[in-house]
This record gives structure tokens, sequence and C-alpha cells, in this order.
């Protein structure tokens, strides 16, 4: 025993809350990132419809009317009644008198009855008395004793070809797209379709990014014995706004838990979300460690202000991930590792940005495939593995584990297209095995 201190296994008491930090597996630690962010409502807001391309929506919009809004020609021709064409052949075509000519946008003021017909162009309403449109393809025009128009009609119709009707694709009040959905070009064609000028979407979330570590240089800054540029603060900002979020980059801070805690205090009204990348380890000047550390231990009451949510995941690259709740805001920190913060982020931080803006399934979305070479060592956590799809013969797909993929390395993460899932265990995995592979944005 040695005088002051108590020994277990060459861990002093004082330390050895660094040390014997508890890892939770990496569902449980997603639940509770989930959980803490489950009671943060976004504000919403107006956008232009030109604007809104790729933000999600807050409320549900439907249509409001039916679409088409009338009987639509689907291509150029004759609107008719297919029982007057019952009989037509290319040799014994129907003659019907045209009593009108219809233009996308126009609507005719006649009816079309028995032995009529009307010449008709993709787009437009389909005249009264009409069911059929007859392709122009497949008639021919002529002349009436009394100079008037006629159609052969040299192929029999049938009642609602070529014809698309009232209500066909929307009826009134139907569903265009719900809170949380991400508008694509699609949704952008519906919404103008159905008169949305502007559109209610979620603000974007505030995203704070900070990066902590004394040998950490600018970008700009040439070069210093020991020292190594921010990367891990831009990577990350890149992943924030593909994850649909707005990031505010606050720079370096130093190895001191009082700044930290400062500055945390001081940006606290301007984010939604904190991410840090480094300080999370067991070294001496791992920052952030010392400040979960100081925190009370995971609570689940919705009411709790500042506590730990884990300071320690079953997973490599990234175990010493850690997250936390700090004066109501949700404080996730990432590894400075730069594949560790990259894995960290995939799996904890984009699924929060996700969620508060409303994605009922914010995690990646997954993939069997069969490994192409074997991941031979093994490991006491669950590995995710950078890794290239590739397309067998049969249509199966091949994961492709990159090279350079220790945690510290970075030089695969722009060439990665998914994250293999290796279950933990001694042996690692066999090429021709089947894993889960979650793919990357």
């Amino acid at each position: 025993m040695v005088e002051g201190s108590d020994i277990v296994t060459g861990v002093t008491k004082e330390d050895s809350g660094r040390f014997l930090r508890r890892a939770v597996k990496v569902e449980e630690a997603q639940r509770r990132v989930l959980a803490a962010v489950a009671t943060q409502k976004l504000a919403s807001e107006q956008v232009a419809l030109a604007e809104s391309s790729g933000r999600r929506l807050a409320k549900s919009l439907s249509a409001t009317s039916d679409w088409p809004p009338f009987a639509r020609s689907g291509l150029d021709g004759y609107a008719v009644r297919a029982a007057d064409t019952a009989l037509a052949t290319p040799d014994n075509p129907a003659l019907l008198r045209v009593v009108a000519s219809v233009a996308a946008g126009s609507v005719a003021r006649v009816t079309v009855e028995q032995g009529t017909a009307a010449r008709i162009m993709t787009g437009a309403a389909v005249p009264e008395g009409a069911d059929a449109v007859v392709m122009l393809e497949q008639t021919a025009e002529a002349i009436l004793a009394g100079g008037e128009r006629a159609a052969l009609i040299k192929a029999a119709a049938r009642s609602g070809q070529n014809v698309a009707p009232r209500g066909e694709e929307f009826r009134l009040g139907s569903l265009l797209a719900g809170p949380g959905a991400v508008l694509k070009p699609g949704h952008i064609a519906l919404l103008g379709t159905f008169g949305y000028a502007d559109v209610p979407v979620y603000r974007r979330p505030r995203v704070a990014v900070f990066a902590t570590g004394s040998e950490l240089l600018p970008v700009r800054a040439p070069l210093a014995p020991g020292r190594i540029r921010d990367s891990n603060s831009y990577m990350v900002a890149a992943m924030i706004k593909q994850s649909g979020a707005e990031p505010l980059l606050y720079g370096v801070l130093p190895d001191e838990p009082e700044a930290v805690s400062a500055a945390f205090a001081q940006i606290r009204e301007e984010a939604d979300i904190i991410l840090t990348t480094g300080g999370v380890s067991v070294g001496d000047y791992d920052v952030l460690a010392d400040i979960f550390r100081g925190l009370d231990d995971y609570c689940s009451e919705p009411l709790c202000n500042s506590y730990r949510l884990f300071n320690r995941v079953a997973m490599r690259p990234g175990s010493p991930t850690s997250a936390a709740v700090i004066d109501g805001k949700l404080v996730i920190a990432l590894s400075g590792n730069p594949s560790a913060c990259f894995v960290g982020f995939e799996l904890f931080a984009r699924p929060a940005i996700r969620a508060i803006q409303g994605e009922m399934n914010p995690f990646l979305h997954s993939v069997r495939a069969t490994l192409a070479t074997d991941i031979g060592k093994g490991s006491p956590h669950v590995r995710y593995v950078r890794i290239r799809l590739q397309q067998s013969r049969d249509g199966s797909l091949i994961a492709d584990p990159l090279a350079f993929s220790k945690s510290s390395m970075m030089a695969s993460i722009a060439d990665a297209e998914g994250l293999a899932i290796i279950p933990s265990g001694a042996i690692g995995a066999k090429a021709g095995e089947q894993v889960e592979v979650l793919i990357l944005p």
C-alpha cells in the first residue's frame, strides 16, 4: 500500500475514474443521444418554394385540388367517343367530323357527340362527350363535301385510352409530404403544382464546433514542430451541412477545463447542439474527459439540466467518444483521431441532427454485403471498418475494406462508401462472410 493512494492494478484512486470508464453499447449510446434531443423543438419558418430544396418540412402539406384537375389528354391526337371507332381498321377507317381544336390551357366550347371528334394536344382538357384519345399516328385528315374538316380513325379505341382522368394521381386533401421530410426536386414539383409558393420548414439547426488541443494550428498556418493543423473542424462542418444543419466554427480551445466551460456558456443561446473534437481520451491534457467526469451520471428525466450520457462506447474506432447534456444542450465529444471522429459523427451526431429536424428514422441505412478480404484482427468491441462497395455479377454487394483504416489515419475517409460492422471477437471476419454495412451519405 502506497501512502496517500489506493493501488488497483496500478491505478490510483484519484485517477481510477479516468481509466475505468464504463463503456456502453453503441445502440444504448444512440438511444441516450436521441432521448436528449427529443424535447428540443426547432422553430419553423416560411421560405420561398425556390429556396426550399433540401430543407425539412415542418408540417404536413396536402393536395389543394384533385390532380389532374380535369380529364387530360396524354398525347397529340383526336378526342373521340370510343363507341364511334369500334369497327375502325386501317382499311376501313371511321370518318368523324372535327368540331373543335383544343390546345393545352384551353377548353373546348362544344361537346363531342356521335360522329364527331376534336383535335387535341398533349395536356389539354378532354372535351365533354369524349372518352378516349386516338394518337395522331393512327389517323389521317379528310375534307367533307361542304369543306368541313374530318378525321379518319384507323384503329378502334377503348374507353379511357390515352386519357388521364380527373384525380388519377391525387384527390383533394391527399398527403403530399409530412413533417421531417427532406424536400427533394420531386417534392418541389408537387408543391408548385398545388400552389405552395411559400413552404413551412424547420429552422436549420445550429451546431457549434470546437476543436481542443494545444497542438492544433489554424489551417492557414505553416507546420511547426510537434504541431498539426485543425482539419477535423472542417470535416465535421461539412458533415453538419450534409445533415441539413448550419455549422458554427468557433476554433480551437485550450486544454483548460475553465476555458472550455466558459466557451460553452458563451455560445449556449446560439447553438442547438455542441460538437467537440479531441480531448476525450485518458491523457493528462484531455480536457473534455475531465469536464464529463465531473458531471452526474446519466439522467433519464426530461427536466435534468446537466448530466453525463456516456464517456466511453464499446466500439472501434472512437471508443473514447463521449456525450453529455450541459445546461440543457446536447454536447457530443468526438475523438481527435480523424477516422474515429468521422465514425463517431456518423453514429451519434448525424442521427441527433436529423432527429432534431423531425426525421423519424435518423440512422444510416444498412445493407448486407460479402467481405472481399479478411478482417484478420479481432477486437473486444464491435468495429466499423471503412469499405468501398462493389457489385458482383449476380447483383449482390461486395464490401472491399480500404487500406489506411487505423483511427489516426485519414487517407481512406474520402473513398469510403460504407462502414462494415465487424462483431467483437477474437478472430475478426473472413473473406466471403456476410456483414452489415452502414451506407454513408
